[in-house]
């Protein structure tokens, strides 16, 4: 485990870096940042055991009763950082929540989903999180969420004391967004698949690990602003009606009517993805569809989804999946269909846009 967490810190440059423990009282503003690296579509969570309640105290990472909601023994000791779980298998679901004073709330999404996230009237964010969106709350600010998807996230619950007042990124943090940060999905996923046995110690690195990389980062010198909705919903429904074709930026430019410079870019801000990465993300949200309901060959789905061949579509489909078609198919029946139960909304998979509260 040790040896994991090296490489991930080596990888991202924090080597050396101590984790900041001073003061408080830091200046806390409002900012949105948009990480423009890619990251997979889920991040897999280990499978819970039937008789967790049992085990609750003694797992590293518990399972939370209530979104934000840790369930503590009158013995249990307050740590400076804190991990626990929270899943929701429904469509729509409404939770509020104020960080306590003196820690910082951070959410790391382990697959994608739409959400809305809101203090008071004011909007943070609204649009879909990809697997590996952090979002941070602030000392004694509340924060609503909407879920219009399942979900499923890690919540780390860290001491103020690692965010001094003279940090540059301290202002930034109040209301943090980072669509698809890579270290965030890379440390969620060394957690997850540890599953109960990743122990306290190495928890409580990993969380050490993000609060160092939360502690580094710096607002932008200069921001793009994002695409307006009606814009961005306009090309949202012309990918939907279109992506089994090739689509070219000019003509995506032309239905935001915008040159395509200024929509690249646009487009870059409001979703995290560049035009051809939504699209082959919309391509292979679709082609899951197809692969979990039914029985179609890969090559008719690769053919279906917009690629030319089923070696490109494998290709793709890995790289943004993390496995391969075949294998996808095997793991979405064998999942259990509990949730199947519940009242069905338009799938996500078929409206996978991403809107930015800055639009």
């Amino acid at each position: 485990m040790e040896n994991l967490l090296e490489s991930l810190v080596e990888s991202f440059g924090l080597g050396g870096l101590p984790v900041a423990a001073s003061g408080r009282d830091a200046k806390r503003g409002r900012a949105m940042f948009t990480d423009l690296q890619a990251a997979p579509a889920w991040i897999d969570l280990q499978a819970e055991p039937r008789d967790h309640q049992l085990r609750q105290a003694a797992q590293a990472i518990p399972r939370e009763r209530g979104w934000r909601r840790i369930d503590r023994g009158p013995e249990a000791a307050i740590e400076d950082i804190t991990i626990s779980r929270w899943e929701d298998f429904r469509d729509s679901s409404s939770h509020d929540a104020t960080t306590p004073e003196d820690r910082y709330f951070v959410g790391i999404a382990l697959k994608a989903t739409r959400a809305k996230l809101t203090r008071d009237r004011q909007v943070i964010f609204d649009g879909t999180m990809p697997a590996g969106t952090l979002y941070v709350s602030a000392p004694s600010k509340p924060l609503a969420a909407q879920f219009q998807a399942p979900c499923a996230f890690l919540h780390f619950h860290i001491s103020a004391d690692h965010f001094p007042a003279q940090s540059p990124a301290a202002e930034g943090l109040g209301d943090l967004v980072l669509l698809r940060d890579p270290l965030a999905a890379e440390l969620a996923r060394a957690l997850t698949e540890h599953g109960d046995a990743a122990d306290r110690e190495f928890t409580r690195c990993v969380g050490q690990t993000l609060a160092m990389h939360l502690a580094r980062l710096e607002p932008p010198r200069a921001r793009v602003n994002a695409l307006p909705k009606w814009r961005l919903r306009r090309v949202e429904q012309y990918i939907a009606d279109n992506f089994d074709r090739c689509i070219s930026l000019s003509e995506l430019a032309n239905v935001a009517g915008l040159s395509r410079m200024h929509f690249a870019a646009q487009f870059r801000t409001a979703t995290g993805y560049r035009p051809r990465e939504y699209l082959l993300n919309h391509r292979i949200e679709h082609a899951k569809t197809l692969l979990a309901t039914t029985g179609r060959p890969l090559a008719e789905i690769a053919l279906a989804v917009g690629f030319s061949t089923q070696a490109h579509f494998s290709t793709v489909f890995k790289r943004i999946s993390g496995q391969s078609p075949a294998r996808w198919r095997l793991a979405s029946k064998a999942e259990p269909l509990a949730a199947e139960a519940l009242p069905r909304r338009r799938p996500a998979a078929d409206r996978d846009w991403m809107a930015s509260a800055a639009a």
